[in-house]
Formats: C-alpha cells, sequence, structure tokens
C-alpha cells in the first residue's frame, strides 16, 4: 500500500487562517526577514490564508503575493509609519524614543482593521505571531465580537526577552492562558516562557524553517576567499563590536582576510566608527542589508561565518538563529556565542565552534584556528548541515505547522 503523502492538499474547501505579524515583506523581493511569509507561502496550499500587517511608504494596501492575501493597515501618515521593519519594533524604538508615541496609534489600527476582517469573512483560525503585540490585539479583539476564531500564538523572541516587568508578565500570561496553541522558536525560550506560564506542556518548540533543499545548499566546489562572514541586523544584540574588535590580533596572522558584514540597522553608524578607530578600513566590508535569492551565494563564497551575539543591556537576545540554518545549510564552517538559544542548532566542536559572549580574544583565536584548518572548516560544515537538514528543512516545519493548526480547527 502506498505511503499517504501528509502534506498533500485536501479535496473540500481549505479552512480559512488570518495571520497576524509585524515582520512580513512589503513588496516582493523585500529585505525584510521572510520567515512567516516562507511558513505560510507553503502552508496556502493546504490552508486559504490571509495576513494582516503594517502598512509601510511604497507598499501596497491591498495584494496577492504568492498565493497570500494581504492587508495591510495605516497606523500614522505614510512618511512617518517607521515603528515596524528596519530592524523591528523594539530596535526601532530604542534608535529613537520620540516612535513610543506612534504605539496607541499602532495598536488602535491594528484592532480595528482586525475587528473589520473578522466582521466581513469567516476566519476558521487566527495565527499571531509575537505574545505582544499582535497576540494581545487579538485577544483584545475577542471582547468586541460574540464569536471568535482559536488563536494560536507564536514568540520568536524579541516579546519574550525584551519586555521584561510585571505588567508585561502579566500580559504575556494573559495571552497564553486564552490561546488554543503557544509555539517558541526554540527550548530556551520555552524555558523563559515557563516561568511566566506554568502550563508547560502548552508550549510546543516549532522554529521557523529554512530551504535546505533547493536554496540554501552547499556550493558545487568551495574556493578559498579569505573571507569572514557577518550576516544580521545591525543592533546591539548582534555583539558585531566584539566581532570588529578581534580583527587587530586577527590580521597579525593573516593579514590578508576580509570581513564582509551583509545587514543594515540601528547600530550602523556606531559599527563605522569603531572599524574606523581600529584603522580596518581596508580590511572591512559594509555591504548593507541583502536580498534573501542572494545570500546563499554570499555564504559559500566565505570561508568562516561568525555569529557573535550577545544579551543586550535590556535584555533582548536571539530567539532562534535562522541566519545560522542558513549557514550551516551551505556547508559553511561557523562560530557562534554560547547563547541558550543556539543549542538547539549547534553542537560544539561537531557542527560549530563555541565561544564565550563578548570575548574578542577566543573569537580570533577560533577564527585564526579555521582560517589555518581546511579539513576542520569542510568538517564542521559538512557535519553542520547533516544536522540541520534533519530539523529545521522548511518541509519538516511546514508539516508541523499544519498538523498543529488543524488540531486547532478540529
Amino acid at each position: 500500500m502506498a505511503k499517504k503523502n501528509i502534506l498533500a492538499p485536501q479535496n473540500s474547501t481549505p479552512k480559512k487562517i488570518l495571520v497576524l505579524t509585524s515582520t512580513f515583506p512589503r513588496w516582493k523581493d523585500d529585505v525584510e526577514p521572510p520567515f512567516v511569509y516562507e511558513l505560510y507561502r507553503r502552508l496556502s496550499a493546504y490552508f486559504s490564508v490571509h495576513v494582516l500587517a503594517p502598512h509601510a511608504p511604497g507598499a501596497a494596501l491591498e495584494e496577492q503575493l504568492d498565493g497570500i492575501q494581504v492587508t495591510r493597515y495605516r497606523y500614522f501618515i505614510s512618511p512617518w509609519q517607521s515603528l515596524a521593519y528596519h530592524g523591528g519594533i523594539l530596535a526601532n524604538l530604542k534608535q529613537h524614543p520620540w516612535r513610543y508615541g506612534f504605539i496607541p496609534f499602532f495598536l488602535l489600527a491594528q484592532l480595528i482593521a482586525l475587528i473589520r476582517l473578522l466582521r466581513r469573512s469567516h476566519y476558521d483560525c487566527i495565527h499571531a505571531h509575537w505574545l505582544i503585540p499582535q497576540g494581545l490585539v487579538a485577544m483584545t479583539a475577542r471582547l468586541f465580537l460574540k464569536s471568535f476564531p482559536p488563536v494560536i500564538v507564536t514568540s520568536h523572541g524579541g516579546d519574550l526577552y525584551g519586555l521584561k516587568g510585571f505588567v508585561f508578565n502579566r500580559l504575556k500570561r494573559y495571552v497564553a492562558q486564552r490561546s488554543a496553541a503557544v509555539t517558541v522558536v526554540s527550548q530556551a525560550m520555552k524555558e523563559i516562557l515557563s516561568e511566566i506560564w506554568t502550563v508547560e506542556d502548552r508550549i510546543r518548540v516549532i522554529p521557523m524553517g529554512v530551504d535546505l533543499q533547493k536554496r540554501f545548499t552547499p556550493p558545487v566546489n568551495r574556493q578559498v576567499t579569505g573571507v569572514i562572514l557577518f550576516v544580521g541586523r545591525l543592533v546591539e544584540k548582534k555583539g558585531l563590536r566584539y566581532l570588529i574588535e578581534a580583527l587587530p590580533p586577527l590580521l597579525d596572522k593573516h593579514p590578508q582576510a576580509i570581513l564582509r558584514i551583509v545587514g543594515d540597522g540601528q547600530e550602523k553608524e556606531r559599527i563605522q566608527e569603531r572599524i574606523s578607530e581600529l584603522n580596518l578600513d581596508q580590511c572591512v566590508e559594509l555591504k548593507g542589508a541583502a536580498a534573501n535569492d542572494v545570500l546563499p551565494d554570499i555564504y559559500r563564497s566565505s570561508d568562516v561565518v561568525v555569529f557573535p551575539s550577545v544579551v543586550a543591556d535590556d535584555g533582548d537576545r536571539e530567539g532562534f538563529g535562522l541566519v545560522l540554518v542558513e549557514a550551516l545549510g551551505c556547508e559553511c564552517a561557523t562560530i557562534v556565542t554560547d547563547l541558550p538559544a543556539m543549542r538547539d542548532i549547534i553542537r560544539d566542536g561537531k557542527s560549530a565552534l563555541v565561544v564565550p559572549q563578548k570575548d574578542s580574544v577566543q573569537l580570533a583565536e577560533k577564527i585564526c584556528r579555521l582560517l589555518a584548518d581546511d579539513t576542520l572548516r569542510r568538517n564542521l560544515g559538512e557535519q553542520g548541515r547533516a544536522y540541520v537538514l534533519k530539523r529545521f528543512d522548511w518541509e519538516i516545519i511546514t508539516s508541523r505547522y499544519k498538523k498543529l493548526i488543524r488540531s486547532v480547527i478540529t
């Protein structure tokens, strides 16, 4: 008997899912993180998907994007809509505290848009990305409607780590208690959320995925380039300054090495200043944000990829290292810091090398070690890809989310 394909689309009318998010491509080939889009682009084969996201200058208010209906709500005068995107809400608030004034407008506009959609159409499930604000907005909308679909809430880390204190913890627990299901993207996050909301058995760990079958794949013939690569937002929690400070001792042993920085964000000017202070302008390339379709080639053209993430002063940190999975998918030799969220992805000495946070000396030593050892680089890359391929490919993650959604609907 042929094995049944659990991902095969059903013949019945597809169930309707309404997705709430503040991170979503503003247009085709946008450089914003595409993980919500990638998840629901795949799930649109099994469900009818409608995404509600904040508007941004230059974005359409309504459009179809690869089988997904997208509605974007305005929350202020268009040129001033700067709360979402460009590094995320928390990073934007940290950069310019006057943006806190947009928060009431943002929440109210999202609430009105959500209620309007729910009154116009029936949805079988809501998937809110982030406990706060989207999960909180969904639970508030329930107060204004007689019937309401079940809600799945996913925390990606910023809301859990960056929003602290008695009030925020109460709000997060309020949202979790009223959700049909709660997911987090790493085991470390589950442990943190379990301290706030003690119903641990209702918290599922389901990370976002990476296309490891067709996009993030190894090069046919990897060439030695001398390139050390950083990919990520230029924000405090990425720890880029410690990688830059590791360059002077590194260059003493490997004078031809180049640090290539791919990303943009609020710390860009400070990073540029630090590069100049250390007289590193000739060996550091600031490339800015890259389109998602060119990232695989960027990984493949590097010798070592470094993720020097730290716990920021306000407590914010990585929820899950999605770019690390991308790099490992391309069989890159990687160095990461010892954040708990990284433990789901790597094994020290087997799929990556691990260093303490904020330790530029050890960063320099580990990078030197990898640049000098072709065999170690190759072994780390091969073992790293084998590990993530079994756990984080989109086919696996899509199947898990499809199963969860159907269990909530039925």
